[in-house]
């Protein structure tokens, strides 16, 4: 019997996570948020220090074990933010010294991919979207291989800074999700596929230059203030009936430049297009690969119209798509402990010296793992 304790702590979310045997027996989190704008690394870090301790208890009392039947300490080594990545690598070490017990290093991104296949998939391409993460990837010879990825931001970042050009709040994905919701008017946005890569700043850019364009629309160009009375002194007239509190607006001066679109178009357009994109790179990869199944992996793959366009998709092509449940493709500790106590029946593990040596890899990519544990 094997029970491995693991530690998320990537970006916003700080978690822990409990395994047995392929079983999550606990899986708790609790997440940074701001009310407008995106996420500051060392205010999430501060979030992660403060809830730390509380998490790892009600972990073990929800997961019903004690410390003497934990065989590991599994955390996120990387990639992620730095600030976010040190609080989980001092928390282990410090429970690692307190308690005996070896360190399993895991990364995030596979953690991610390996969980995915508690879905009953046996070799898929997947489709991992997540913050700073958009990668088309299948396993062969001993690595997770990219066939294709963003070449500048992430899909969930994207997402994110899009909802902040709305004012919206961090995490952004949500909200823009429930906005969509509301519209089925498409505005052409920039189509950026290139090959089996997408860019998404260009769309971005895009979406912000229609955005000031809804505020400048409905902001007053001038605002006329209040006046005494006015008398015409030629007629001996009042014109204390003009109303001076009328504002003059540039959609009111130029009908001709008027917009047809509310933020809840774009929302819907932006989301229509950019799972496009990556739907299309995805079955491009499985055609390339010729393997019939897809997964979805990271906190992306949990908007509904994401997900109905991927398996549209699969269907189409008579293949079989997966996808875990929600509290397994957000940032969580359950798949770091899911993919640490799998890493620690492998021998991967480390100890003393070894285990003090260890330090965060915020820019480690998928495919520099060597996946020996397969």
């Amino acid at each position: 019997m094997v029970i491995v304790l693991g530690i998320e702590s990537t970006a916003h979310t700080f978690g822990i996570g409990i395994v047995k045997n392929g079983k999550i027996l606990a899986n708790v989190k609790d997440a940074y948020t701001t009310e407008s704008g995106g996420i500051i690394p060392i205010d999430s870090a501060k979030h992660h220090s403060l809830v730390a301790d509380e998490l790892v208890k009600k972990a073990l009392n929800e997961a019903k074990v004690s410390w003497k039947e934990i065989k590991g300490i599994a955390f996120s080594q990387g990639p992620g933010l730095s600030p976010c990545l040190l609080v989980g690598l001092r928390k282990a070490k410090e429970l690692s010294k307190k308690h005996k017990l070896p360190l399993i290093p895991v990364n995030h991104c596979v953690a991610h991919l390996e969980i995915g296949r508690i879905t009953g998939a046996k070799d898929p391409v997947l489709l991992y979207a997540s913050g700073a993460n958009t990668q088309i990837i299948a396993y062969s010879s001993g690595k997770y291989r990219i066939f294709g990825e963003t070449l500048d931001l992430g899909i969930g970042n994207f997402i994110d800074t899009f909802a902040r050009y709305l004012g919206l709040g961090f995490p952004g994905g949500p909200k823009v999700e429930q906005l969509a919701k509301n519209s089925k008017n498409y505005i052409e946005l920039p189509y950026t596929v290139k090959g089996m890569d997408i860019t998404l700043s260009g769309i971005l850019t895009n979406l912000r230059q229609k955005i000031e364009k809804i505020n400048l629309d409905n902001k007053p160009l001038y605002h006329l203030p209040d006046h005494p009375p006015l008398l015409d002194n030629v007629n001996n007239k009042s014109y204390d009936n003009i109303n001076f509190k009328n504002d003059v607006t540039l959609n009111n001066l130029e009908n001709k430049n008027k917009i047809n679109y509310t933020k809840e178009d774009l929302a819907f357009s932006m989301q229509e297009t950019v799972f496009a994109m990556l739907v299309e790179v995805s079955e491009r990869a499985l055609a390339h690969v010729g393997k019939k199944e897809l997964v979805l992996g990271g906190g992306v793959a949990c908007n509904s119209r994401f997900q109905e366009m991927c398996r549209v998709m699969c269907e189409e092509r008579g293949c079989k798509f997966y996808v875990p449940e929600k509290n397994l493709l957000v940032d969580n500790a359950g798949m770091i402990a899911y993919l640490g106590e799998i890493m620690f029946k492998a021998g991967i593990k480390f100890e003393g010296m070894k285990a003090e040596d260890l330090d965060i890899k915020p820019r480690e990519r998928t495919d520099e793992i060597n996946v020996t544990w397969r």
